[in-house]
């Protein structure tokens, strides 16, 4: 992280940067002019990690900062959000004077939300006992006077709740909202604000779809339950299991009838689909029941494997989130022979980095 590149009156020139690389680099497809979705400049990050550093009596939060090459001090962080920050000034005071807390501590984790909850994971080099979960409690106690907090203990092979450990995020996505259970150490999207443009990005290029819809990864539903009202029904899939379980969560709590979340990997999947294998949490659902003219897609970095992009080409809407433009260009080259692109869009979930987050619209030739 470079500390000193985090300016926010440069933001629209770095984002300018982003842009024309990107459009430049898929220049290639042909694509149609890039819609590009900023970031807030400041305070946009939902998750943030400090190392704790300790010195004496003193104590304070601290970030690697790559191009210094070292470690420092850390006592309000720009990309967190203003919650995160609040939390940060909080937490130091309390921990400060109290050895049992701070006690071996080696790192925080926040997790915020834009409806105001706060997930704060205390990390230590050593086993928790009595004594410390019940400074935890009167800890959690001080400070749900000004925030809706959990705290959640970590050790070597040890957890401890004091009560949960996930908050519920409120996103508002074209004037409607969508709650989403998010747990701790589980892939949520760091950037609300820009989560909530994707969600609206996506459902516009759905607009009108006719037919159902396939997502692949669908984490803990956050693109199939916003999009469901775009379709007839949603058949998901994930492999993680507490990403399963929140999904499930998730659609309870949005009352989306439409959508039915399997637990497997999108390459499980691709073989189910072609008939090479089958799987028995398969059982009871009738694949053949899906008239699926649209697919969603968000993979992790590594993009899709062959066999699934050899899936993928055979919907007539291929809807592509992708965190690694390198990967999207390698998938690209063979999907765009039957495939051209109708959207382009570059979401900026990471300010001052050169991370790019891409969104393609693909229909059929």
């Amino acid at each position: 992280m470079n500390l000193d590149a985090m300016v926010p009156e440069r933001y629209g020139e770095q984002l300018e940067q982003k842009r024309h690389l990107l459009q430049q680099s898929f220049a290639e497809f042909s694509p149609p002019l890039l819609e590009v979705f900023p970031s807030q400049p400041q305070h946009y990050r939902m998750r943030a990690e400090f190392r704790v550093w300790h010195d004496g009596d003193d104590l304070y939060f601290c970030v690697y900062d790559q191009q210094a090459k070292q470690p420092v001090r850390c006592d309000q962080f720009l990309p967190a959000s203003a919650l995160i920050n609040q939390m940060m000034l909080a937490l130091v005071d309390e921990l400060k004077p109290n050895p049992a807390l701070r006690h071996r501590l080696f790192q925080v984790d926040f997790l915020s939300t834009l409806s105001g909850d706060i997930l704060v994971s205390l990390l230590y080099h050593r086993q928790l006992d009595d004594v410390w979960q019940a400074e935890a409690a009167a800890l959690k106690q001080r400070l749900s006077s000004r925030f809706k907090v959990d705290l959640i203990g970590r050790a070597r092979k040890q957890k401890v709740l004091l009560d949960r450990d996930f908050v519920i995020e409120t996103l508002p996505v074209n004037n409607e909202q969508f709650d989403y259970k998010q747990v701790e150490n589980s892939f949520t999207q760091p950037n609300a604000g820009v989560a909530c443009k994707m969600l609206e990005w996506a459902q516009d290029c759905t607009r009108n779809s006719r037919g159902d819809l396939l997502e692949l990864y669908c984490g803990n539903g956050n693109f199939s339950i916003a999009l469901a009202q775009n379709f007839g029904k949603v058949l998901a899939t994930e492999l993680a299991k507490p990403s399963v379980e929140s999904a499930q969560y998730n659609i309870e709590a949005n009352q989306i009838a439409n959508l039915q979340i399997i637990r497997m990997s999108a390459e499980e999947f691709s073989a189910a689909m072609t008939r090479e294998r089958q799987f028995r949490r398969l059982e009871g659902i009738d694949l053949n029941s899906y008239d699926c003219n649209t697919i969603f897609v968000d993979p992790p970095r590594a993009g899709l494997d062959q066999q699934t992009v050899d899936m993928v080409q055979g919907y007539d809407n291929i809807l592509y989130i992708s965190c690694n433009p390198e990967t999207l260009k390698e998938n690209l080259t063979q999907l765009c022979r039957t495939h051209r692109i109708a959207r382009f869009a570059l979401f900026d979930q990471f300010p001052y980095t050169e991370h790019v987050e891409a969104g393609v619209l693909l229909q059929r030739k």
